[in-house]
């Protein structure tokens, strides 16, 4: 095992130096909280290409992608990667859209807000802030894990330097300090990624002998047929697909694309590029079973790297870990604070850009604290993502149906996600014993089916019925939004007027 002095050592200096280039690089760089969360129009290709890449490759990579590889094999992996892939895909066409009715915008609940009602806005902002909470939660335990496994550094210790110098950075330098740490990352993450594969292939004895182990451990992990693993791939694939449909970091990146044609550009390279970084993280835990001793399977890439490699790699793969990590936890923290300073305006009269500004740094911190706590307890980061991303199933097309439909209503939305929500949560089976809770509820827990341990029928159910109704309410309606109201409603926060314009309340639009 490396010891513990070297990859705390490795750890504190890494974080320093990201954190010094954050601060140095946003001195100056911005001048309101507009600019803050938004860096509006100021990446081109490649920088947004970058932290595109870098902001969905959490340390998730080299613990969840592994861990479902390891326990359902290579349907699974396949399904998690074609999961990972389509959201940027999709966002090639959403992102254009968003920036063609919603020019001065910053975040997903605004645009809730404008154009379902206050409904369904406080209903999008309990669940994106959930998912991205429990995502920050997630990658804040999967860093922790990873470290205690390799070189028995306290989980608490590690989730304290991690969100506490990312917090400086992010907290000072806002989306830009972002975007420009993420691109560092990416360009040194992508080949320690590609160098940790290679290397694990060559010390086990080359890809004959990876294979013979895998198959003497367990066979069906390589059968594409396995209906476990289809099963399972299948349900990753939607889980992630709605996910990250209602994930803010993805709406601050469209606005900080130079143009539409850049945003369009840079999301279909991201569908190749992550979804075979994920493909290749995931086969990792295929390997890991047949090759090493894997008794969690929440880290069976470090149980891996823990028995084969020697002591050079590890240091290297823990760079990796640590990279990735950061790359995804400076995008969340952004990414909340960016949506508590978009709605603030409703919420307070006419507040000033200091105190915008100064809210997101508190809320940020306040999240920050609340997610190193949970991830002191947390040990499976997967069963962690599964959880906030049966929200995103329920809720992802009835958000974002009505970006393109003038027909769909606030009710119809709400109805519909809610619906979703309730389909899926009724087969799902939630960790901590709250499953077996809501099945001795009287009457209710009665009715309610056998939890599906492979996730397929809860996450196929809440986007089915959330889609159908969608479809449905949108075309038994006789209104019709005019969405010229979206760019006349969501303002840039330097151009509020003391007269409130965004600030008066609204109903739910259900004519």
């Amino acid at each position: 095992m490396v010891t513990t002095e070297t990859v705390l050592g490795l750890t504190i200096a890494t974080l320093v130096a990201f954190t010094a280039m954050g601060v140095y690089t946003s001195r100056g760089g911005f001048d309101s909280a507009e600019d803050l969360i938004t860096a509006r129009n100021s990446a081109g290709g490649g920088q947004l290409t970058a932290t595109l890449i870098a902001s969905v490759m959490g340390v998730w990579v080299l613990l969840s992608a592994p861990e479902a590889g390891a326990s359902f094999g290579i349907a699974a992996v396949v399904g998690y990667a074609v999961g990972e892939a389509l959201p940027m895909l999709a966002y090639s066409k959403i992102g254009p859209r968003v920036r063609d009715v919603i020019p001065d915008g910053h975040s997903l609940t605004e645009y809730a807000y404008a154009r379902y009602g206050s409904a369904m806005y406080t209903f999008i902002l309990l669940v994106s802030v959930f998912y991205m909470f429990i995502f920050l939660a997630a990658e804040l335990t999967g860093i922790a894990l990873a470290l205690a496994l390799v070189a028995d550094v306290p989980q608490w210790l590690t989730a304290v330097l991690v969100g506490g110098f990312v917090l400086a950075y992010t907290g000072y330098g806002g989306l830009r300090a972002s975007i420009l740490t993420d691109t560092v990352q990416t360009a040194l993450v992508l080949p320690l990624l590609v160098i940790a594969f290679t290397g694990a292939i060559v010390t086990l004895g080359g890809t004959g002998a990876v294979y013979g182990g895998i198959v003497a451990t367990d066979p069906s992990l390589l059968d594409p047929l396995n209906s476990d693993g289809i099963r399972f791939g299948i349900a990753i694939a939607l889980a992630i697909f709605g996910a990250e449909l209602i994930n803010q970091t993805w709406w601050q990146r469209i606005y900080a694309g130079s143009d539409a044609k850049t945003v369009a550009r840079g999301f279909r390279t991201a569908t190749v590029a992550n979804g075979m970084i994920v493909l290749l993280a995931a086969l990792f835990g295929v390997v890991a079973v047949g090759n090493a001793s894997v008794e969690n399977p929440s880290t069976a890439f470090f149980a891996l790297l823990g028995e084969t490699f020697p002591e050079w790699a590890v240091v290297a793969v823990t760079l990796l870990a640590l990279l990735l990590v950061m790359s995804s936890v400076d995008t969340l923290f952004n990414a909340l604070s960016s949506v508590v300073t978009a709605d603030l305006p409703r919420l307070l009269d006419d507040p000033d850009d200091r105190t915008l500004s100064l809210s997101a740094r508190v809320l940020t911190i306040v999240v920050a604290v609340a997610a190193i706590y949970v991830s002191q307890t947390a040990q499976s980061v997967l069963a962690l993502f599964l959880f906030a991303d049966l929200l995103g199933a329920a809720v992802a097309v009835p958000f974002l149906y009505g970006l393109f439909s003038d027909r769909l209503t606030g009710t119809g939305a709400l109805i519909s996600s809610v619906g979703g929500l309730a389909v899926g949560a009724a087969v799902f089976p939630f960790p901590l014993g709250i499953a077996d809770a809501l099945r001795a509820i009287p009457l209710v827990g009665a009715m309610l089916p056998s939890p599906d341990g492979l996730y397929l029928t809860s996450f196929a159910g809440a986007f089915v019925t959330a889609t159908v109704c969608t479809l449905a309410f949108a075309k038994r309606s006789s209104h019709r939004y005019d969405f010229d109201e979206l760019a006349s409603e969501i303002r840039r926060l330097d151009d509020l007027q003391p007269d409130g314009g965004q600030l008066e309340d609204r109903e739910v639009d259900d004519q």
